[in-house]
């Protein structure tokens, strides 16, 4: 059940849109199922409308009249109530005894206080209703109407778990300011997909993200296409800034501006300049595999992503409130530079992803340490390297990249979860499941050619491999999800990592150990990209990294060093040990 409360200065217009059609036709059936007294006139019921619209607001607005200039400009109190989606159908006396407990929990009409304030509830949908009042009491003195919308939301909490409805997460005050109805209907008369306050949000998000500078993020801004206007001081320093849309603007033709602490508590220009300054971009380190001059600059950046998430997702693992939060705006911001540089074939889920984890950024933890520079490095490796390809190493680094991702938003919502954090808990999980989407997608390719060149190997060295994987893997990894594990992509990235001069069971270990793999949904695709980015090898395994192939397997026999060293974990072949075996490097 969710509530949404605004106030306004026309009574009379109120009424006249709750007792009308509505805007697209949607409104059937209006007519009254509550009231102040139990008596109020109802022009759902008339067959002159206009009069007794003229006397229901009349009779609200009595007391308004009667304060005379102590009555509140904006004296009307208008609060709309909805059932979830799913929910059963409400009847009138149902609806009724909601509109009187918020009424009383928000301190409109107290139970018992006659100097309550008038109001009436509407009904014009099966869904919701419209709660009105009129804030001036019978004494003539204004309500206290303190946090009236968080008094709504948990009474709304009260009446789901009373009335059998569906459970929403509570709310904490930290989610940004929703569209309005009126912003919902301008988007549709204008063919727009979303509002101008939520592109403007990503708009803002995805240029502070890894921004250096509060002069780089207003200059991101204005590339983005954004009309930006700086408040400033008398001594001419900057105290907040407002963007625009370009060509949306109000009736008088002027344009819509939004100040950036409208848009999301954390987009506000003194949230910003402290996340620039805490968390200040340094210079990126040398990119993993910077050498590798077949590689793409997005490619190698997403290796460093890579690198990084997996020690956020570990430092979010840890019961550290201040040193984990300010992590998750790390991450948020990775997300946003991800999406914005992403492959065709994965922006729209990854696009998703973003949004959902915005939510997931903000509670009421404090973030005592905000060294956040890796995660904001990264994120700016990530845009100056420009838009990635859908294929070759791009895409394998791609799915490399939001493999990791996953397992750091699955962290994420076991972090929020263990602090009640309802909303931001479900807001990383929706982004868990966008992010494993866009895996899929990114790693469709890869994944099949990998599986492909592990099926082609010879027989003995696919064996030697696969014996390897029953030794190190730990029967409850090897089965994970309840499935037989598909380990040919596991034991061909195995076999190249011998080829590149790497002990793979060695490797195997430390893959293993970096750290958990129960959140996994495949583990063995979570150890394949572990492996190749510890072993330098390409994401993408056609690039540089074939592999023999079945017709060639009587030619190509494995090293006597990986045969040996695998020998008692193969299946027994009668033979002894050679005494010269090396021991394994470590």
């Amino acid at each position: 059940m969710v509530p949404d409360i605004g106030r306004g200065s026309r009574t009379h217009g109120l009424l006249v849109y709750l007792y009308g059609p509505g805007r697209r036709e949607e409104h059937t059936d209006a007519h009254l199922v509550g009231s102040w007294d139990g008596f109020a006139p109802d022009p759902g019921l008339d067959p002159d409308p206009k009069v007794t619209l003229a006397r229901l607001t009349a009779s609200l607005d009595l007391r308004v009249k009667q304060a005379g200039d102590r009555a509140p400009a904006k004296h009307v109190w208008h609060c709309s109530v909805r059932t979830a989606p799913g929910d059963r159908r409400l009847d009138d006396e149902e609806w009724n005894a909601v509109a009187q407990r918020i009424a009383h929990a928000t301190g409109i009409a107290p139970a018992g206080d006659p100097d309550g304030c008038r109001w009436i509830a509407v009904r014009h949908a099966e869904d919701h209703i419209h709660i009105v009042a009129t804030l001036v009491r019978g004494d003539l003195r204004n309500p206290r109407l303190n946090y009236d919308f968080n008094k709504a939301q948990a009474e709304c909490r009260r009446i789901e778990k009373e009335m059998g409805l569906r459970r929403l997460n509570a709310g904490d005050g930290t989610a940004a300011k929703n569209p309005s109805s009126a912003e919902k209907f301008k988007a549709e008369r204008t063919g727009r997909p979303e509002t101008s306050r939520e592109t403007l949000r990503e708009a803002v998000r995805r240029a502070v993200a890894g921004a250096d500078s509060e002069e780089e993020f207003f200059t991101r801004l204005r590339e983005a296409g954004v009309r930006v206007k700086l408040r400033h001081a008398p001594s001419g320093d900057a105290l907040g800034y407002n963007v625009a849309l370009p060509g949306d603007r109000n009736r008088d033709g002027d344009p819509v501006w939004y100040p950036g602490s409208k848009l999301a508590p954390d987009l506000s220009l003194p949230k910003i300049r402290l996340r620039l300054t805490d968390g200040a971009a340094e210079p990126s380190a040398p990119a993993v595999g910077a050498e590798r001059t077949n590689w793409s600059p997005p490619a190698r950046q997403r290796r460093n992503a890579t690198v990084i998430a997996e020690r956020s997702a570990t430092l979010l693992e840890r019961d550290e409130d201040g040193e984990a939060a300010p992590q998750l705006v790390g991450v948020g911001e990775l997300l946003d530079a991800v999406a914005q540089t992403s492959p065709a074939t994965t922006r729209t889920e990854l696009a998703a992803a973003a949004r959902a984890f915005e939510r997931a950024t903000r509670s009421h933890v404090r973030a005592e340490r905000t060294d956040t520079r890796a995660l904001r490095s990264a994120a700016r490796g990530i845009v100056q390297a420009g838009g990635a390809l859908g294929r070759g190493e791009d895409g394998g680094t791609t799915a490399m990249l939001v493999s990791t991702l996953v397992l750091v938003t699955l962290a994420a919502a076991r972090w929020h979860s263990a602090r009640g954090h309802a909303q931001q808990a479900q807001a990383s999980r929706q982004a868990a499941a966008h992010l494993r989407t866009a895996y899929r997608q990114a790693a469709a390719t890869p994944m099949r050619m990998l599986h492909d060149q592990g099926r082609a190997l010879p027989d003995a060295q696919r064996l030697m491999h696969e014996a390897t994987l029953r030794a190190v893997l730990p029967e409850k990894v090897v089965r994970a999800g309840g499935t037989e594990a598909r380990t040919d992509a596991l034991v061909a990235t195995l076999a190249q990592a011998e080829r590149a001069g790497h002990d793979s069971e060695a490797l195997l270990r430390q893959a293993i150990d970096m750290r958990e793999l129960d959140s996994a949904d495949d583990v063995n695709d979570v150890l394949v990209w572990r492996l190749r980015r510890i072993a330098q090898l390409p994401a993408h395994p056609g690039d540089g990294a074939r592999l023999p192939q079945a017709a060639t397997r009587q030619a190509t026999t494995p090293s006597s060093r990986t045969i040996e060293r695998n020998a008692t974990a193969a299946v027994p072949l009668g033979t002894a040990q050679d005494p010269n075996r090396r021991s394994p490097r470590r």
